[in-house]
């Protein structure tokens, strides 16, 4: 019998492994939801759902080495796959009111030459920090540093201006009264399983008037591989994927809960309570 080699043990070792790996990963049943098991400073107690984590799709060496070779040439910005940060989540519940989202809404992004580009010269400043999307259930920004990044304006479309080699985060602020799911997107891919978005996978969850914090594609349930503006070639999804049609575009849709008003005892109804007068008319006569 024919004595077996080092490196086939190593390689028999290596595949043995990669399969413990990839069996912990997998799919999680479609009906449960994920939320935060010790929420970060700043974030609330938020929710997120199921499906496959982005680092079960590990992009290979060779993979890399190939793309690389023949780099786009696309000019602008990207989303890259940075470095692992903590992000611990759990599960939870959530029906959705119905199949389609409550309110989408769409951040392009791009460097400063990029934006002036798309927008053909023609934008103007908004103002820094988060905007109201959604029919008002929440107000979103891109955050990058130590504030969100501003807001520019054209043709009915927002931007924000990014900058190479910079980390980024998406925050969102839950503004209603009931919990909200959102699905995100970076480049056309789903935050939490790195593979094309759509409004039929489960998203995060979000406690009313609480805010989540995103930082990158979901590689586990403690962590994420940050956000990262990089060039287009660079980007994990030419990397990931071998495309980068939708790179430059972050989306959010957002669904309500079954059931449940998203405004019950809002503003203005706790107003009008306010304003009820316990005499509708004043009497013609006064008593004596």
């Amino acid at each position: 019998m024919k004595q077996l080699s080092h490196s086939k043990i190593l390689a028999g070792t290596f595949m043995l492994a990669s399969a413990w790996f990839f069996s912990s990963c997998a799919p999680i049943p479609p009906g449960a939801a994920m939320q935060p098991a010790s929420p970060e400073a700043g974030a609330a107690s938020n929710t997120a759902t199921a499906g496959l984590r982005s680092g079960d799709h590990a992009t290979t060496r060779d993979s890399i080495d190939r793309i690389m070779k023949n780099p786009k040439s696309r000019p602008g910005l990207g989303t890259g796959w940075g470095d692992e940060v903590s992000s611990n989540i759990g599960y939870t519940s959530f029906r959705r009111s119905g199949s389609k989202p409550a309110g989408v809404s769409t951040i392009y992004y791009n460097d400063k030459e990029g934006v002036a580009a798309m927008t053909g010269g023609s934008w103007r400043y908004t103002g820094s920090g988060m905007q109201r999307a959604a029919g008002g259930l929440v107000e979103w920004g891109v955050k990058s540093g130590w504030s969100t990044l501003k807001n520019y304006n054209a043709g009915r479309k927002r931007y924000v201006v990014g900058r190479k080699g910079s980390r980024y985060q998406l925050v969102i602020k839950n503004l209603c009264h009931s919990r909200l799911e959102v699905v995100l997107s970076v480049d056309g891919l789903d935050v939490m399983d790195g593979r094309p978005a759509s409004f039929s996978k489960r998203g995060y969850i979000i406690q009313p008037g609480k805010t989540l914090t995103v930082k990158g594609f979901r590689t586990s349930q403690s962590a994420v591989a940050a956000f990262k503006f990089s060039s287009v070639s660079a980007s994990y999804s030419n990397l990931r994927h071998g495309k980068t049609r939708n790179v430059g575009v972050i989306g959010m849709a957002v669904f309500t809960e079954k059931g449940i008003d998203p405004w019950k005892w809002s503003r203005s109804a706790v107003r009008q309570r306010h304003a009820a007068s316990p005499f509708a008319e004043t009497p013609d006569i006064r008593a004596r």
